[in-house]
């Protein structure tokens, strides 16, 4: 059942016509959230890598100029000033595209921020290969494998641009280093103002016992769908937004994978090292049950539009259908 009832997901999520669907881009959710963080805390900052207008900090550099740094095609150098000004007590925001913050400078975060557990927030912009157009040089699909492993960061996956105004404002509001990626292209809107959010906490949005979906970011929308298909074929679904990845929900996931007996994890993200990866640490130690993994294969984005790149990487509703009936026919069956 579509957890309606009490608000937590958009009632035009299954429209039969996906051009009905409410679009708008995640980096937008961002642009809201840190201008909010930055009225509520004059100690936060924003960082841009000459990027300012594709981040949306552009919207916080208009609001707070004075709190707002403009450190050029330097990624490396953004971090380090990030982690000074956190030890003197700001809350900066580094701002750049995901290849290259965390791509580029992967070493100054683990070293310089992580390490040393500074209060900085990475803002992962144009993940995914939904970029469409810049290629694979642009499209960030291992982020959240090269982030999750550090010691001290916090990873979430936005699912829509209301949840990464929410995550935004909430990374500033916890104390630690914390990564949240964002796509670039406009994806559709599934949660509404009074769904609940909470940093590591995934919430259910629609119940199921035969086969549990756990997605990130915006293959969230496509869970739900795939969940509605299912239920047409007389399959019953759970939908796992699985926002944050890193810490992970160990007992949602868990409950899950006991009363579904089946997972599918599905993100816009190498399954290698990815949002799946870390599910199946949680399963493989708690309930053992079969998993499949909706993700781009071992491979690298190309360029294209958007929509075309989804289709062609496997990215949809009807691969996760695919990959659930996979699933449930390797259940163990009672002797």
């Amino acid at each position: 059942m579509l957890r309606e009832e009490a608000q937590l997901v958009s009632k035009d999520v299954f429209s039969q016509d996906r051009s009905c669907a409410q679009l708008i881009a995640l980096r937008d959710g961002f642009g809201k959230g840190v201008v909010r963080a930055g009225e509520k805390n004059p100690n936060v900052m924003v960082i841009c890598a000459d990027l300012s207008e594709s981040t949306r900090s552009l919207w916080f550099k208009e609001k707070f100029p004075e709190r707002f740094l403009q450190i050029g095609v330097a990624e490396q150098n953004m971090a380090a000033v990030a982690s000074g000004l956190a030890a003197v007590g700001k809350i900066p925001f580094i701002a750049s595209y995901a290849m290259f913050s965390p791509g580029r400078n992967w070493e100054q975060i683990r070293t310089t921020i992580c390490y040393n557990n500074q209060n900085v927030k990475i803002a992962g912009a144009h993940a995914g290969i939904s970029v469409g157009p810049d290629g694979a040089t642009h499209q960030a699909i291992e982020d959240v494998a090269i982030t999750r492993p550090i010691a001290n960061m916090t990873v979430i996956i936005p699912a829509d641009a209301i949840e990464a105004e929410k995550a935004t404002f909430a990374a500033a509001q916890i104390d630690g280093p914390v990564y949240i990626r964002y796509a670039r292209e406009k994806t559709p809107v599934i949660t509404t103002e009074r769904t609940p959010f909470e940093i590591g906490r995934a919430e259910v949005y629609y119940d199921g016992t035969d086969v549990a979906l756990v997605a990130s970011g915006p293959l969230v929308y496509e869970a739900l769908r795939a969940a509605y298909i299912l239920k047409e074929k007389g399959i019953s679904a759970r939908v796992i937004n699985n926002h944050t990845v890193k810490p992970i929900d160990e007992k949602t996931i868990a409950q899950a994978a006991q009363e579904c007996g089946a997972i599918v994890t599905a993100e816009e993200h190498q399954v290698q090292g990815g949002m799946g990866s870390a599910v199946a640490e949680i399963v493989v130690k708690t309930h053992a049950v079969p998993m499949e993994f909706v993700g781009v294969q071992n491979r690298f984005g190309e360029s294209g539009p958007p929509d075309l790149l989804m289709d062609k990487f496997g990215l949809r509703d009807s691969n996760i259908v695919e990959a659930a009936q996979k699933a449930i026919k390797r259940k163990k069956r009672p002797a």
